[in-house]
């Protein structure tokens, strides 16, 4: 697989005016010559120093595109590999891909541009907007009253996690057939699974609501809204939330896990629920919209006036989102991301808001999110914020303890504001744990197979992917395993499970 010459490489892209040049800022892509690592390294063992070309190989993605943003400017963005396997067209800044539930972040800024412009309000009842369809009374929700706030935050209560992909034959189905989970929709009804505000669950559907109210609201869809809040003034000129037109050219197709094309013969799948995932874009645009979002946040831009920005970055209680993306970290490694996942492309964005840097990654492949973890420490290692340290291993100096193994169960006890994040990133009721001579592994179900669990410390471990968990076993006064305490440090967010 070729790379694109290191003249390449320094293209930049002008955000608000202006042509930057390579020379004035560090060329962080070549950490990704060498850089790339897991996120979990045993305490005596060097990073492995991997590129982005055998790492692409290995996880089966036929190409990449990157953009790079320091001080609220893209300064970097370029392709990598291929547009299909098997052929020559390379991917580059412009190349289209599907970048999955990235696409609640775009449609959460359309939002908060018409908040801005008085349009919609973020604390009134969406019912008030929702012409096509209304919120759905039951008797744990008898008279639904959700706002915007929730639907941006994940904390209305309604359910439906994500969307199936639809193949190029497949007929799509109406807003207000997936909103009711009909025919031909491929999703269960969107409905309330917990009271509105009561926790974070991560709702596709509940995005899928916020669509539908900003459309009734403004009598435009959402396509036409998103182009004239978001796209033309951001010169975000290859972003559509209509997927990629008839004759369309330099867009990335579909790859399955074995690196296969996909979705043939067309190349990509389609997406009903634009607003929660059905956003195409290039990493040079993607990046623009990190970049905007973070000058808007600092009181650099107007694109968004700060009040609404800063609302954008701030958890909403109890989850660890904001109106629209993700948060973690304090201080200079205060940062908002996403991850976006379609059945064969992968995506994420970072933004660290204190100091201006950021990055996108962009996929063709099921298995991206390997790859993509792996891209993002190196970018962040080479960026400095430590957004994604290693995690370092030990190696214990005695086997496992027995007596860990058995059954854990949550307790009902832990409060919500504690559990935070977990309740929805790690929503399990129960927790088995096998311990077999030096290794130690955990299942999330009973007759499911059990997960390494990594040392950290006797009675310390970790998992790790794009988050990472770690897991304590707690013994008492009297030497007895009383329970587990389940952590997402990135979060701040614990969860307690007693021996069963």
């Amino acid at each position: 697989m070729k790379r694109l010459s290191r003249g390449l490489l320094g293209v930049c892209l002008a955000l608000a005016g202006g042509w930057a040049h390579a020379a004035e800022a560090p060329d962080l892509l070549k950490a990704l010559d060498h850089g790339l690592r897991p996120t979990v390294l045993p305490a005596d063992q060097a990073a492995p120093g991997w590129s982005l070309a055998e790492r692409m190989a290995h996880h089966k993605i036929p190409g990449v595109a990157i953009a790079v943003i320091r001080d609220g400017k893209v300064v970097q963005a370029v392709g990598y590999g291929v547009r299909e396997a098997g052929k020559s067209d390379k991917v580059d800044a412009d190349t289209l891909f599907s970048v999955g539930s990235i696409s609640k972040v775009a449609t959460a800024t359309t939002t908060m541009r018409l908040v801005s412009q008085g349009k919609v309000e973020l604390d009134r009842n969406v019912d008030d907007y929702l012409k096509r369809w209304k919120l759905p009374a039951s008797t744990l929700v008898p008279k639904p009253d959700v706002s915007l706030r929730m639907l941006l935050s994940h904390t209305s209560g309604l359910g439906v996690h994500g969307f199936a992909d639809y193949q190029p034959n497949d007929p799509l189905p109406t807003l207000v057939q997936v909103l009711d989970g009909e025919k031909p929709a491929k999703n269960e009804a969107v409905r309330f699974k917990n009271p509105p505000g009561a926790v974070n669950d991560y709702s596709g559907g509940g995005v899928t609501v916020e669509q539908a109210a900003i459309e009734d609201a403004t009598g435009q869809p959402l396509a036409q809204l998103a182009k004239a809040q978001v796209f033309a003034p951001l010169g975000m000129g290859r972003s559509t939330f209509e997927g990629p037109a008839a004759g369309a050219v330099n867009i990335a197709r579909a790859h399955g896990d074995d690196g296969a094309p996909r979705a043939l013969p067309r190349g990509w799948e389609s997406f009903a629920e634009a607003g929660a995932s059905g956003l195409w874009t290039s990493a040079s645009d993607l990046g623009r919209l990190v970049a905007a979002l973070i000058n808007s946040y600092q009181g650099r831009s107007d694109f968004l006036p700060q009040g609404e920005a800063s609302a954008m970055m701030t958890e909403v209680s109890p989850g660890p989102f904001g109106l629209g993306p993700r948060l973690a970290g304090a201080g200079p490694q205060r940062r908002f991301f996403h991850l976006g996942a379609n059945e064969s492309y992968l995506a994420f964005l970072e933004g660290y808001l204190e100091t201006g840097d950021g990055y996108v990654i962009l996929t063709n492949g099921a298995n991206g999110l390997a790859l993509i973890a792996e891209v993002r420490n190196a970018l962040s290692d080479a960026i400095g914020q430590g957004g994604s340290p290693p995690v370092r291993t030990v190696a214990l100096r005695a086997p496992p303890s027995p007596d860990y193994a058995g059954r854990y169960r949550l307790d009902p006890a832990t409060p919500i504001e504690i559990r935070r994040a977990l309740a929805d990133s790690f929503e399990y009721d129960t927790l088995r744990v096998d311990v077999a001579g030096d290794t130690i592994g955990l299942a999330t179900s009973a007759d499911g197979k059990a997960s390494p669990l990594l040392p950290l410390s006797p009675s310390q471990f970790a998992q790790t992917g794009i988050y990472v968990f770690g897991f304590e076993f707690r013994r008492d006064a009297k030497g007895q395993v009383r329970g587990l305490a389940v952590s997402m440090p990135e979060t701040g967010s614990v969860a307690y499970y007693a021996r069963d």
